[in-house]
């Protein structure tokens, strides 16, 4: 297995990198969002201000993923526990203006080579679609 590296596109939001990272930074704020979850997909989840832990559709176990590392303003970390290869994750965030935050995600994970050619451009597309998403989001209404 290769360490591979996706990174997403960068996406603005029209707040500050503080509004974004008070929310991103943490994780009970799912609590607010737990109903527009499909339960087909997830079935169990338990929230904490650091870790997340679920069963997923397709998984015969937990899995969790936990804040492992925060820098105020600018990047949230995340590592995921009980899938079957090592990844992490993390959010950066940079300011340019009061009201203009870039957002860009970054996935790092051990895939074997024939799955890295099945599951790449899901990947790389579902990190585009989150960063759309986190650029979206009415942060100011959570703060």
């Amino acid at each position: 297995m290769s360490e591979t590296k996706y990174e997403s596109k960068i996406t603005s939001a029209p707040c500050s990198a503080q509004q974004i990272y008070r929310v991103l930074s943490n994780l009970q704020n799912l609590e607010r969002v737990r109903d527009m979850i499909p339960k087909d997909k997830i079935q169990e989840m338990e929230i904490e201000p650091d870790r997340v832990r679920m069963k997923v559709d397709g998984l015969a176990q937990m899995i969790t993923i936990a804040i492992v590392d925060r820098i105020e303003n600018d990047t949230v970390k995340f590592g995921a526990e009980g899938i079957p290869m090592d990844a992490n994750f993390w959010i950066q965030l940079k300011e340019l203006a009061p009201n203009d935050t870039r957002i860009k995600l970054t996935v790092k994970a051990d895939i074997p080579m024939m799955f890295k050619m099945m599951i790449g451009k899901k990947l790389q597309d579902g990190l585009d679609q989150a960063a759309d998403m986190l650029a979206q989001f009415p942060y100011s209404q959570w703060n």
